[in-house]
């Protein structure tokens, strides 16, 4: 079976630089915290537990903590939880990714200037948390034509638009352009990650090419489900999966060619065990 794998898929930069940190971590026999999951893959999360991390979901776990580390992982946190750990004690292991830090000072700049903030991306997402909390005052938050269409501000209120790291490209300039249409002020900061642009365009790239398209992603990564969306339109026939099980229940026989891309939290054995299990098995 003729396999086409992404060049892009797996890890990004800011994934790997966070998991890498939490491994080095463990290394020194520190009790060892990560604020909420270090990245949208359970298997990579529980190796960790095995090894001793524990995730803290939320600022009222966070406030029982008197000793350790905690890292905060690629995803960022909003500046109250950089507070509480400092009050807490507890040691920081910022593995905040820095293209979402640039958004941190992007947004608290701006509003501390009197700009209103929007954010382009998903409101329960923990990257999206992270950014509302260095804006002075409640940032908005757009994630369809519906609530771009919805936004209403005095004409004289200045705006400036950042968006979630991971957010569709195409989605954010046609959510934009609805509200620079509405003739604000707009200064629109372009932030979503180069690598999460050229991973979409490629994906997308790839789906065109074969008649089986196969995204390998967590089940609560944003940038992956972002990814089947994306291939899904491409290709009507593809799979979204966590791990060669779920594509060993999922596939019969694939019509070939096969397309394989993967979201930034994957690990590359994963997608390994895939790739060499669709040359093999058809």
């Amino acid at each position: 079976m003729e396999v086409i794998l992404a060049e892009t898929a797996g890890f990004c930069f800011g994934v790997k630089r966070a998991v890498d940190q939490v491994y080095e971590q463990i290394k020194t026999g520190k009790k060892i915290y990560t604020f909420g999951p270090i990245i949208h893959n359970e298997n990579v999360v529980e190796d960790l537990e095995k090894k001793g991390v524990q995730v803290i979901e939320n600022v009222d776990e966070l406030a029982t903590l008197t000793e350790g580390s905690v890292v905060i992982r690629s995803h960022g946190v909003s500046k109250d939880v950089y507070e509480l750990i400092q009050k807490q004690g507890l040691e920081i292991v910022d593995a905040t990714c820095p293209f979402v830090k640039k958004i941190h000072r992007i947004v608290e700049k701006e509003s501390k200037q009197g700009c209103q903030i929007i954010i382009i991306g998903n409101d329960s997402h923990p990257e999206v948390e992270g950014i509302k909390g260095w804006c002075e005052k409640p940032a908005i938050v757009v994630e369809s034509k519906e609530q771009a269409g919805q936004v209403t501000l005095p004409k004289n209120q200045k705006i400036c638009i950042v968006s979630q790291t991971t957010f569709n490209y195409n989605k954010f300039q046609e959510l934009v352009e609805i509200i620079c249409k509405k003739g604000y002020d707009i200064n629109v900061v372009k932030t979503i990650c180069n690598a999460t642009e050229e991973r979409q365009t490629e994906a997308a790239e790839v789906a065109r090419k074969v008649n089986t398209m196969i995204v390998i992603g967590g089940t609560h990564s944003s940038n992956s489900r972002k990814l089947y969306e994306i291939c899904k339109a491409e290709c009507e026939n593809t799979f979204f999966i966590q791990t060669l099980k779920d594509l060993q229940s999922e596939l019969t026989v694939p019509v070939g060619p096969v397309g394989i891309t993967a979201g930034a939290s994957t690990p590359n054995n994963i997608i390994e065990e895939v790739q060499n299990y669709v040359r093999i098995n058809f």
